[in-house]
């Protein structure tokens, strides 16, 4: 594994594909970002097979939905973890959905390797909206000196592992129906939902931002040929660009 000192080649792996998400869009910004660390040299791939190059990094950055690894990849990529990699999943990178159905979009639980790897699995969100981030531990540098932001993003309703496992970093707070999905009546859940943690395994750690939602016209194929509007969501605030930045810096062994 590549060593992450400044001066050093760091070898990153980009994941970034899957469904009902403008995939391009979230590439080309997050290449941009990687684009601003010279050591770091990307190599790109749409799923999570090739875990030999994903092995061969010492740094993983997803951005996917409804990517369903194989159990050998979920497997070696946990190993990947543990062994030491550090690994910056964004926001539908521990979804599988099924649309659809009678009652809704589905949430199977078809991974549930993968989803104690990354500490949770997404069940649902309600509509669209504005709704407040809060900062859970404005001790940790990842979020030190970012204030409370209001965003419109997808608010990840989740399945958590083991939730005394993850340190919190953002959060928010909502109860209520997640109006078009199978799992819809969130009325008297817990209130607080976790925007961003980090997940110690072994040698290694996964640090888990469930914003970023981004749509464009073309990214509901099949069920729609043309999805009426355009949407950017968080990655219209600069703080998820700072809180991006903050999570590189991370993901090559810095502290601030």
């Amino acid at each position: 594994m590549s060593s992450s000192a400044p001066g050093r080649r760091i070898d990153v792996t980009l994941v970034a594909g899957g469904k009902y998400h403008d995939i391009d869009f979230a590439r080309r910004e997050l290449l941009g970002l990687l684009a601003e660390h010279d050591e770091f040299r990307v190599r790109v791939q749409p799923d999570y097979e090739d875990t030999a190059g994903i092995s061969a990094s010492s740094i993983l950055v997803s951005y996917t939905c409804d990517v369903r690894p194989s159990e050998k990849a979920q497997r070696e990529i946990r190993s990947w973890v543990e062994g030491g990699g550090r690994w910056v999943a964004l926001h539908g990178t521990n979804a599988a959905l099924t649309l659809g159905g009678p009652n809704g979009v589905e949430a199977p639980r078809v991974f549930p390797l993968w989803a104690e790897t990354l500490g949770s699995q997404f069940v649902a969100h309600p509509p669209i909206q504005p709704y407040s981030v809060q900062v859970s531990d404005p001790s940790h540098w990842l979020v030190s000196g970012i204030e409370s932001f209001d965003t419109d993003d997808e608010l990840y309703l989740s399945e958590y592992a083991d939730r005394a496992a993850l340190h919190p970093l953002l959060h928010t707070t909502w109860q209520g129906d997640a109006t078009g999905f199978e799992e819809h009546d969130w009325t008297s859940c817990d209130p607080t939902h976790l925007v961003m943690y980090l997940r110690d395994l072994g040698s290694g750690s996964i640090l888990y931002n469930t914003l970023g939602h981004c749509r464009g016209h073309y990214d509901m194929a099949p069920v729609l040929d043309f999805y009426p509007r355009i949407e950017r969501c968080s990655w219209e605030k600069p703080a998820y660009y700072e809180l991006l930045r903050r999570s590189l810096r991370w993901a090559r062994g810095l502290s601030a």
